[in-house]
């Protein structure tokens, strides 16, 4: 089993502890038959500093793509250059380290006409931890740079900022769903084995997947718990760490690598009002520490999970389905990764909605995240040598 550079040490401790639900049409264009090519990588950009995102804006004339470096800066590669000026800094407002930073970002549907995007990270009032969500404009959607002065903060919880307990287990994605909606991932709140309970406390915004309106903020009326219940933004819960997730841009399925602690990790198919099962289970088996005969009646399993040994890894980091035209035979897979084992895998479903994993890519780097552009080619990013890759086909 490789070791983790040196390098990666502080990604490790980003999403370590330490360191079959509703079926949904898959719709869209069909899966090609048999198992996933291999894959390799080819080097799009270096010079970053702890990038942990990839985004691009919709629409975008100018083909930019986005990384969030975990200090508080969002850098832009353009025509495969990586820019000078960063897109937007708040390392300022930004606590960085460990599981902290700025850990997510995500553009409005409409940001072509209204240059508004949407930014996830942590800060520090007095002793207080918390997650912030909020939203920035650019000066305008061709611009090399945001408005710094532009933040306007959610009022999540009807307060704003979402305190967390500890410093660990922040969660990290934003994404614009197909129904125009955003999706939020927030971790647990850290310690271990759910030190508050927050997976299965509807109530709390931890160990959750919010879903809010923006433009004004507003909460879905279809939200689970909008009538009651629980806290109205949340969508789905018992999660653990959801620190990547993604929308299958065909079919309108959400994926998510929920970081698992110390024995399973695992990949879900996240619906409405789900609930995933941490600190019940972990992965698909009964939490390590807790009750052998766990009740599992209502929880949804992923569908896909494995283990801390020499074939598995230590930190899931989810990824997207392929929808790009560069690799036909990937068309409908989806790819996701370890943070420090160097294996990526395809993950296909069968027509008897069985989903078969397989092993795509081996390699030395650290990865703290997948990305699409706006083709649907995807990327990888290497957190440990502040470098960007893509995924092509391998060579025979």
């Amino acid at each position: 089993m490789r070791k983790v550079p040196f390098t990666a040490v502080a990604l490790c401790v980003l999403l370590l502890a330490g360191c079959s639900g509703v079926q949904i049409s898959s719709g869209g264009s069909p899966t090609p038959p048999g198992p996933p090519p291999q894959l390799a990588l080819s080097s799009l950009a270096t010079g970053l500093t702890a990038p942990i995102g990839l985004e691009i804006a919709p629409n975008d004339p100018l083909g930019r793509i986005f990384i969030v470096e975990q200090a508080g800066k969002i850098r832009v590669i353009q025509s495969g250059v990586l820019q000078a000026g960063p897109f937007l800094d708040i390392t300022g407002k930004v606590e960085p380290g460990g599981e902290k930073g700025l850990l997510g970002l995500a553009f409005h549907p409409n940001f072509s006409s209204n240059s508004k995007f949407y930014v996830n990270y942590t800060q520090r009032v007095g002793m207080q931890l918390q997650s912030v969500i909020a939203e920035y404009a650019a000066f305008s959607s061709t611009s090399s740079s945001a408005n710094p002065t532009s933040e306007l903060i959610l009022p999540l919880g009807s307060s704003g900022p979402v305190d967390q307990p500890f410093d660990n287990h922040n969660g990290g994605q934003l994404a614009f769903g197909p129904d125009g909606l955003l999706y939020i991932g927030l971790g647990d709140g850290g310690g271990s084995n759910d030190t508050f309970g927050n997976g299965q406390n509807t109530n709390s915004l931890l160990g959750k997947i919010l879903r809010v309106g923006v433009d004004p903020f507003f909460i879905p009326s279809d939200n689970p718990f909008e009538n009651g219940g629980g806290a109205p933004e949340v969508y789905a819960y018992g999660l653990r760490n959801p620190w990547r997730f993604s929308f299958d841009r065909t079919t309108g399925r959400l994926f998510a690598g929920d970081v698992g602690q110390n024995a399973r990790e695992e990949v879900d198919l996240i619906t409405l009002g789900g609930n995933f099962g941490w600190n019940i289970m972990e992965g698909s088996i009964c939490r390590p520490g807790g009750p052998a005969n766990c009740n599992m009646t209502n929880l949804i399993l992923p569908i896909t999970d494995y283990d801390h040994g020499a074939a598995g890894g230590s930190s899931v980091i989810g990824g997207f389905v392929y929808r790009g035209s560069a690799i036909p035979a990937l068309v409908g897979t989806y790819i996701f990764g370890d943070l420090s084992s160097g294996r990526v895998w395809g993950l296909k479903e069968d027509s008897s909605g069985a989903w078969i994993r397989t092993l795509v890519l081996e390699h030395d780097l650290t990865v703290s995240a997948f990305g699409q552009d706006a083709a649907g080619e995807l990327y990888l990013v290497d957190y440990g040598n502040g470098a960007i890759f893509r995924l092509v086909a391998a060579a025979p």
